[in-house]
């Protein structure tokens, strides 16, 4: 049975070379580099960034303010964050940098189509990138590689706007407090004859 004054919340952490993900629960930012440190089994300091942007998590008033399971990349110190699309993933000498990855990801959705709603803003990101042209010649079929370029391009649009208008709503959240405050402190004021 789970307490009830337990105040952590759960995030997602991934590794720098986006090939592990692990969710836990932390109730502060140490909390969270402790638990990540020991998921991936790293004894050294990590730095902990936005998976989304490579933001660098440094203050813990930033870190109460992330949703729950918000993606969180930690890096070792010698590394360093990068975009989904600029990560160099390595292959045979027959087979081109990265493209592995986003023929998978086509395959996938040849078989279910409606799974491109629930991918990550970096597969639709890779995707949206995509250069058909330069796929064609791997077995897929130039109007489903359009459809899904355009279709990733849109959910990824979406999805950004989306977590736009949560961070103003964030701020709108946050000023309004700050207000309601101020006023508390006005009323508090007596006058005296």
């Amino acid at each position: 049975m789970a307490s009830e004054e337990y105040t952590g919340k759960p995030y997602k952490i991934i590794d720098s070379k986006r090939e592990h993900k692990i969710g836990i629960v932390a109730t502060s930012l140490s909390d969270f580099m402790t638990k990540a440190q020991q998921k991936f089994d790293i004894s050294e300091t990590i730095k902990v960034v936005l998976e989304s942007d490579g933001t660098e998590i440094d203050e813990e008033d930033y870190f109460d303010t992330l949703e729950n399971n918000t993606l969180i990349m930690i890096l070792r110190p010698d590394q360093k964050w990068s975009p989904y699309n600029d990560i160099s993933i390595k292959f045979t000498d027959d087979q081109i940098d990265g493209t592995q990855s986003l023929n998978s990801l086509i395959q996938r959705l040849q078989n279910d189509i409606g799974q491109i709603a629930f991918l990550g803003g970096c597969d639709l990101e890779l995707l949206s990138d995509m250069d058909p042209d330069g796929l064609v010649d791997m077995a897929f079929d130039r109007s489903f590689l359009d459809q899904i370029k355009e279709a990733s391009g849109r959910f990824l649009h979406e999805k950004r706007e989306a977590q736009d208008a949560i961070n103003l709503l964030k701020l709108y959240h946050a000023s309004t407090i700050g207000q309601n405050s101020s006023k508390k402190n006005c009323f508090t004021i007596t006058l005296k004859n």
